[in-house]
């Protein structure tokens, strides 16, 4: 297998990166790095793989891990696609697991057009180029947030996903309609994950928990939406990166080759409890501010999972209480470190 990987740099492509190098398979990982937020992190973690920022080309060349010789990383954006052509004809992949994307709910509400160009013209140029290259499998990243306004719990892969209550959420839902067009005129076998609320170490700076931890530790209060009225799928990140692995050698064995999977814990729990959670962990009470529902925000998240199950043998095994502890740990750490 050789296997590409884009938003390598982010949280989930870069715990998939790390964990598929140590097991000896070919990696080439590409991301653009933009400013969503702050790039150190994004910097910090190739490191964690061998790839120093001073040795990273803007220019879009490959550069190879000093730790993995199986890993090489390039700077190159989804919406480039003469240097996406290039990387595909010269690696000749089998396999691509499509991770980049412009993130967040929030800020697609103020920045439409960044969604546009990466998640809408960047998912067709790698549509395009696995179509032109002839992978075998392309696994791609939806999201929960397809289910929108959708009332039934838990959130099932034969519900309806046609109400959704963002842009961010519009072009994920729009990357299954594309990826189920090219699976059905060019017999590409493409997968979706709607990934469930992913935390851990090295996590977003801009979802919950880093937004959490940051602020209790620094004394500051933490917005609490809906007043708190609300509950999370939490899913750590080993659990998430266990799934992927899985759906990668589980190629659809329907016609047209297109599959969607849920991807989550399928233990949705109140936020104020997660809140809880993270203060014993932590070991300082949050001050708490309350906000009404967000503008794009959803009450409830719940996974039915029984699909993935079913097809891959997929079950989580991080408890909560185990995965906060975790990410808390490394959370200190890296405080203590800066």
């Amino acid at each position: 297998m050789r296997i590409l990987i884009t938003g390598a740099a982010g949280f989930i492509g870069f715990h998939l990166v790390e964990k598929l190098i140590k097991s000896g398979l070919y990696i080439v990982g590409i991301d653009n790095i933009n400013n969503y937020y702050d790039v150190n992190l994004k910097y910090d973690r190739l490191n964690q793989v061998g790839l120093s920022k001073d040795n990273i080309s803007n220019d879009g060349e490959l550069v190879a891990s000093s730790i993995f010789p199986n890993f090489s990383f390039a700077k190159i954006d989804l919406v480039d696609l003469k240097k996406l052509e290039t990387l595909f004809k010269q690696e000749k992949f089998t396999h691509v697991v499509n991770l980049a994307a412009q993130a967040g709910v929030r800020y697609s509400l103020e920045n439409p057009h960044a969604y546009v160009q990466s998640n809408l013209i960047g998912f067709v140029n790698i549509l395009e180029c696995c179509r032109g290259h002839r992978i075998k499998h392309l696994i791609y990243a939806s999201s929960s947030s397809v289910y929108g306004s959708n009332l039934k719990i838990p959130f099932s892969e034969e519900d309806k996903v046609d109400t959704p209550v963002s842009l961010y959420a519009a072009t994920k839902k729009s990357n299954e309609l594309m990826a189920y067009a090219y699976s059905h005129l060019y017999h590409l076998p493409t997968t979706g994950l709607r990934f469930f609320t992913v935390y851990g170490p090295w996590g977003r700076p801009d979802m919950a928990p880093m937004l959490f931890a940051n602020a209790i530790m620094k004394g500051e209060p933490i917005k609490v939406f809906n007043n708190g009225e609300m509950q999370r799928d939490f899913t750590y990140i080993d659990d998430i990166i266990d799934g992927v692995i899985k759906v990668m050698d589980t190629i659809p064995n329907k016609t047209p080759k297109a599959d969607v999977f849920n991807i989550g814990n399928s233990k949705p729990v109140d936020l104020m409890k997660f809140i809880l959670l993270l203060e014993k962990s932590l070991g300082k009470e949050a001050i708490k501010s309350f906000y009404p529902m967000q503008d794009g925000d959803v009450k409830v998240t719940y996974a039915d999972t029984g699909h993935l199950n079913k097809r891959t043998g997929y079950k989580p095994n991080i408890s909560l209480e185990n995965g906060i502890s975790r990410f808390t740990s490394w959370f200190l750490e890296r405080e203590s470190d800066n």
